[in-house]
């Protein structure tokens, strides 16, 4: 087997939330909303479309033609902004399956992604896009399987719904739990489950307990969750490393330093996303983390 079909990459590409906020205050942590990409035993998954997507489909170019497979949590403006971005989809020659659940409202992800791309939002339509796009719409529970990669999903807490992923190759697990809000009163069963003895897992942590309370400017019911929730979680489920993840665009680097310092405080093993990162998962005993 080739050093490439025995890898099992995280590259991130996107690190934010709700809105892509680049600028002298974001530097290191990175302003480019939802985009990761993995390289599970020689097979490209791109979860989610953000801002970050873009950027990768440039480092893509190089490797064309390409045959890759996206999943999409949900079609909210920060997981989708990036595919009219996406130049490898403009190119003949290359192939992509496109996954994603259908809405509440009955559309499916290419319906979705199509319109976002329909005038007057924007001046290329989805047609025009040259590659092989095959999309799929994924029931919530089904197990999507991309050759000897299993991608199972489940239902997260989220308005509008989304559904959070878990990605399992040669006995290395991957969870990639955003967008989801937690519960007052218990740990939601659909995360744990996602979760469970995961070598990895990425967690929405848009905001802290103290922003996610605020008697003022309460955060409760939009859909997203907190480092301390992380924190729980992953002890919960027996995760071997946690990811805090969806940043939200008003931390800039310097609170996310505070971020990184209370988690690791809490679960040693933790690391706060970061663009550019890379967690390679087949490294023993702990998965290597290349900034």
């Amino acid at each position: 087997m080739s050093d490439i079909e025995n890898q099992f990459l995280i590259r991130f590409w996107g690190v934010r939330g709700s809105i892509a906020c680049p600028g002298p205050q974001t530097v290191r942590y990175g302003g480019n909303t939802s985009c990761i990409e993995m390289r599970v035993g020689g097979k490209l998954l791109i979860f989610d479309g953000g801002t970050g997507l873009r950027e990768l489909g440039l480092k893509l170019l190089s490797e064309m033609p390409l045959d890759g497979t996206m999943f999409f949590t949900h079609s909210h403006w920060d997981h989708i902004q990036g595919f009219p971005f996406f130049v490898p989809a403009f190119v003949p020659g290359n192939r992509f399956h496109i996954y994603g659940a259908i809405a509440p409202d009955g559309s499916t992800i290419e319906q979705r992604l199509n319109n976002q791309m329909l005038h007057p939002n924007f001046p290329v339509p989805l047609q025009i896009m040259g590659a092989d796009l095959k999309f799929c719409d994924v029931e919530v529970g089904e197990t999507v399987e991309v050759e000897d990669v299993k991608v199972e999903n489940t239902l997260l807490n989220h308005p509008g719904e989304a559904i959070g992923y878990r990605v399992t190759w040669n006995g290395r697990t991957a969870a990639y739990v955003t967008d989801t809000e937690h519960f007052a009163d218990r740990l939601d069963e659909n995360v744990l489950w996602l979760a469970r003895n995961a070598d990895v897992m990425i967690y929405d942590a848009t905001y802290t307990n103290q922003e996610y309370y605020n008697e003022k400017s309460s955060k409760v019911g939009w859909g997203h969750s907190t480092w301390q929730e992380a924190v729980k979680v992953a002890k919960a489920a027996n995760v071997r490393q946690l990811v805090i993840f969806h940043h939200d665009p008003l931390h800039n680097d310097d609170f996310m330093d505070e971020i990184a310092q209370d988690t690791s405080e809490q679960f040693s093993n933790s690391v706060v996303a970061k663009e550019g990162m890379v967690i390679d998962l087949m490294t023993a005993p702990e998965p290597a983390i290349f900034a």
